[in-house]
C-alpha cells in the first residue's frame, strides 16, 4: 500500500463527469477507466505551477467503482479566423456575433461518471535551481487545504470540472485489477520553439485499484 510518507504530495480529486480519451480512437471519444498521468499532471499544475520544477506522477488510486455514461457532444471541427473577429464582423452589445454552427459536428463520447481519485506525486526541481523541493511541497499542501488554484482544474475536458481536497485517512483504493494497454505518459516538446510534442507511452495496469506510473516512458513513439 502506498503511504504519504513515501510520496510527499497527495491530493484527492473527484467530479461528476470525466473523459480521458484513448488516442487510438480518432473520431469518437472513449475514456480510459482511470485518469491518465498527463491529465493528473495538468490538474496539479492548475493548483501550483512554477517554472522552477515539474510534477512527476508516481501513482493514482481509484476510489470509486468505474461507471460509464454515453452521450453526444457538438465539437468544433474548425475555428473562425480571429482576424475576422477583430475587423468587419458586426457586434451586438459590444461583443462580436460569431455563428459557428457550420463548424460543429455531433460526436459520440463514452465518458466516466462519479469519479474520485487520489493522485500521488513528487516535485522534481529543474536543473540549476537551488531550492529544496520541500518548499514547493509545502506550498502545494497549503493551497490544497485552502482550496486555492490558478484556474479551475478539470478531468480530461474543460467542461468536466474537478473538486479537490487533502486525502482522508479512510480513503482506500477499489479492489480492481485490469490491463489498460498503452497509456500516454508525457509529451517531449521540441526545443526549436515549434511547440511540437512527441508522445511517450507506457504499458498501464491497475492492480487492486492502484495505477503505478514509471519515471520514464518505455516507448518513445506509439
Amino acid at each position: 500500500m502506498i503511504l504519504e510518507s513515501q510520496h510527499p504530495v497527495g491530493v484527492k480529486v473527484w467530479g461528476a463527469l470525466a473523459c480521458f480519451s484513448r488516442p487510438e480512437l480518432k473520431v469518437e471519444r472513449v475514456s480510459y477507466p482511470i485518469i491518465t498521468p498527463s491529465a493528473a499532471r495538468g490538474l496539479l499544475e492548475a493548483i501550483v505551477w512554477k517554472p522552477e520544477f515539474q510534477w512527476r506522477i508516481e501513482a493514482i488510486w481509484l476510489l470509486n467503482p468505474i461507471e460509464y455514461v454515453s452521450m453526444v457532444r457538438l465539437e468544433c471541427k474548425a475555428f473562425p479566423n480571429t482576424a475576422r473577429l477583430m475587423t468587419g464582423w458586426p457586434s451586438i452589445n459590444g461583443s462580436y456575433n460569431v455563428d459557428d454552427s457550420e463548424h460543429r459536428d455531433p460526436r459520440h463520447m463514452l465518458a466516466l461518471c462519479n469519479v474520485a481519485y487520489i493522485i500521488w506525486a513528487n516535485v522534481e526541481v529543474r536543473q540549476g535551481v537551488n531550492v529544496h523541493p520541500a518548499k514547493y511541497r509545502d506550498q502545494f499542501r497549503r493551497r490544497v487545504a485552502s482550496g486555492a488554484c490558478f484556474h479551475r482544474p478539470y478531468l480530461g475536458l474543460r467542461e468536466c470540472a474537478a473538486f479537490f481536497a487533502p486525502p482522508a485517512a479512510h480513503d482506500e483504493p477499489q479492489d480492481y485489477t485490469a490491463d489498460l494497454g498503452w497509456m500516454l505518459h508525457s509529451l517531449d516538446f521540441a526545443q526549436d520553439g515549434s511547440n511540437r510534442g512527441t508522445p511517450r507511452f507506457f504499458p498501464a495496469q491497475i492492480e487492486h485499484g492502484v495505477l503505478r506510473v514509471p519515471p520514464q516512458a518505455v516507448l518513445s513513439e506509439r
